[in-house]
């Protein structure tokens, strides 16, 4: 049963269990559409994650017990709440090589070919449970438990933007450039995250994602399309 409980003197927060299943998340995202499709006055944002929706607002334009009473009454009609389809993103990477320093290391650690790692990583259709740590970063859920593989050691200070990685149970790509332990597997030429974008962050929570391989002349192809700015006008070069 959901709650909602207080997490600021500005936000509420409304939980709706305390594990991470498919089952859960569809209730943070149909909790999430119904209270956007309410637009609540005074309500400034809403931040759907695994298991939950923080509510921020504004207590000089809706008190704190009118939101929590109007939060109640939307979750008792979500039942009958629509929920828009997810949509589907399929996303291309460059597996291996300096693109995915640690997709050596990963097929090792699981007595596998670097091959099978990239197949077993391309199988299944993924499901975008969240997005934080940085603007478009995609927790995804779904990653088959034989490649499952423990962090870094040692944090990298930089990873490219782009770059997809395994932490744990989960897979995920970098939107930005950042310092990271996720294992390195491979690189999408897809920009994740482009503030001077219509729509600045590519993929949203609730989305499925879908990984397929490809070779470094498709890789440069889309990149170039993505990140004009990195070639030089006069043939195309990378700067």
């Amino acid at each position: 049963m959901a709650k909602i409980l207080t997490s600021s003197d500005c936000s509420l927060c409304v939980e709706f269990g305390n594990a991470i299943t498919e089952e859960i998340n569809k209730q943070v995202r149909a909790f999430t559409v119904a209270a956007e499709a309410a637009a609540i006055e005074g309500v400034t944002e809403l931040v759907p994650t695994y298991r939950s929706v923080t509510v921020h607002y504004r207590p000089e334009v809706i008190g704190y017990a009118r939101l929590y009473e109007k939060l109640n009454n939307i979750l008792g009609g979500l039942t009958a709440a629509e929920i828009p389809p997810a949509g589907e993103i399929r996303v291309p990477v460059l597996y291996g090589g300096e693109h995915g320093p640690d997709l050596e290391n990963v097929a090792k650690l699981h007595d596998m070919t670097p091959e099978q790692v990239i197949e077993l990583h391309t199988a299944p259709t993924y499901l975008n449970y969240m997005l934080g740590f940085l603007p478009g970063f995609c927790y995804l859920g779904g990653l088959d438990s034989r490649i499952h593989t423990p962090r870094l050691t040692t944090p990298r200070v930089k990873i490219p933007a782009g770059s997809v990685g395994i932490a744990g149970s989960q897979t995920g790509i970098y939107p930005l450039d950042s310092p990271g332990g996720w294992q390195l597997i491979g690189q999408t030429p897809l920009r994740l995250y482009d503030p001077k974008r219509e729509k600045a962050i590519l993929v949203d929570a609730g989305m499925n994602m879908k990984f397929y391989p490809i070779d470094e002349a498709e890789y440069e192809r889309i990149r170039r399309e993505n990140y004009p700015e990195e070639y030089a006008q006069e043939g195309g070069q990378k700067t």
